[in-house]
């Protein structure tokens, strides 16, 4: 084991987490550009693909430069934790071509038809289509209830016996709502249920679900992991390490979601600023938002920052930060939301989040353009509502350029 993994530093783990070195002693984890990999002989062949030896066969069953920043991912998911033995929690990841192709993995692995997905409201655009659109056709039935009740979370549960799996969204796209996830994953231990977090909008340097007892974590590692909107992404990690490097891994080489190891290139040197680079997301969110609370033009905001955001306490006891992600609607609805987009300067008027720059979207009309209107208004996505992940940028210089989008 490489001594650089073993830091107590969740700052130095973002460098040093998952690095070992190569024969050539390259300084970064270079780049394996290669489709195969050489065998040493017959027998060689035959072990590594019964996994009786480890090693490299094929890209899509992954190389070196995917596997290192899988090994980095996966120790920030667990940092500090431990198991109920009070050992060191162990996890596996796996990277995916993207967020979506991460979910796929998961859903295919482990439901099967006639298994039902519990969920809340307020979710992911494209999580939201392949709920309505792919999984049914599979055989996958979906519920969707108020996660932030527990009474009626365990109520679904008591009466639905085909729930396999509990999708959670905390913070949830665009609304920035968040559910308990301890109390979420307790029940769920009483039903025999899995629990999966999406944890794109917090990171772990934000948020750790495996603290409080999931069994998924899923990431669009596009984003705040990426940092820098250079390469699509996604990782799904788990506990259950068996499962991961069997059923799970055969559904993610068999589906063919790979990444590449460019990309992984790209994922691995960005995690390595995360925790400075959300530490100034947070920051500079935290100031737009109290920005926009007291303007007179602003009709709500919301950001987990912020006391007048119902969630702020649920937030505060399973986040290090408010994120740096909010949305807000202006008084005049989608009109001033959609001049307000026309006039922005610096802001970035763009979908996804989590780059350097500020960026700033239309869900109704964009993320959320193919989730029915009436579900949409039901998770509080509402038709002028704007959302923004507040970037890096100097945030005297974020807050001029909105001001004077509102007031153009």
């Amino acid at each position: 084991m490489n001594t650089k993994n073993n830091n107590t530093s969740f700052d130095t783990l973002c460098i040093h987490g998952g690095f070992e070195m190569e024969q050539h002693h390259a300084h970064q984890t270079p780049i394996y550009a290669s489709s195969t990999f050489i065998f040493d002989s017959a027998q060689h062949a035959v072990d590594l693909f019964t996994g009786k030896e480890h090693g490299y066969i094929y890209g899509r069953f992954g190389n070196p430069t995917i596997e290192q920043t899988e090994n980095k991912i996966a120790a920030l998911e667990t940092f500090l934790l431990n198991n109920g033995n009070g050992e060191p929690l162990q996890a596996k990841a796996l990277l995916h071509a993207s967020g979506m192709a991460a979910f796929t993995t998961l859903f295919l692995s482990q439901l099967k038809q006639g298994d039902t997905i519990l969920s809340h409201y307020s979710l992911y655009g494209g999580t939201q289509e392949m709920m309505d659109k792919v999984l049914p056709l599979c055989g996958v039935n979906i519920v969707l209830v108020d996660c932030k009740d527990v009474n009626v979370l365990e109520e679904e549960l008591k009466t639905n016996k085909s729930i396999q799996l509990i999708h959670l969204e905390t913070p949830a796209n665009p609304t920035i709502q968040c559910v308990d996830i301890a109390a979420i994953c307790k029940l769920a231990r009483q039903y025999n249920i899995k629990v999966i977090v999406d944890n794109t909008f917090a990171t772990p340097y934000l948020q750790q679900p495996f603290k409080y007892g999931a069994d998924f974590i899923i990431h669009s590692t596009t984003k705040f992991l990426n940092g820098h909107g250079t390469a699509i992404g996604g990782v799904l990690i788990g506990t259950d390490v068996e499962l991961m490097n069997t059923k799970v891994t055969k559904h993610h080489r068999l589906l063919g979601g790979n990444s590449n190891a460019f990309d992984a290139f790209l994922l691995n040197n960005g995690i390595k600023t995360l925790a400075l680079r959300m530490d100034r997301h947070c920051s500079n969110a935290q100031k737009v938002a109290e920005f926009l609370a007291t303007h007179p033009k602003v009709a709500f905001v919301n950001y987990l920052g912020l006391a007048t955001h119902p969630d702020y306490l649920i937030a505060k006891q399973q986040m290090k930060n408010g994120g740096a992600l909010l949305s807000f609607e202006l008084k005049g609805g989608l009109e001033a939301g959609v001049s307000f987009l026309n006039k922005v300067q610096l802001c970035t008027h763009a979908v996804s989040l989590g780059t350097c720059d500020t960026l700033v979207s239309h869900p109704a009309s964009t993320t959320h353009t193919g989730v029915a209107r009436e579900l949409r208004l039901k998770s509080g996505i509402t038709d002028g509502l704007i959302r923004m992940s507040v970037g890096l940028e100097n945030v005297e210089d974020i807050i001029r350029d909105i001001e004077n989008a509102i007031h153009y």
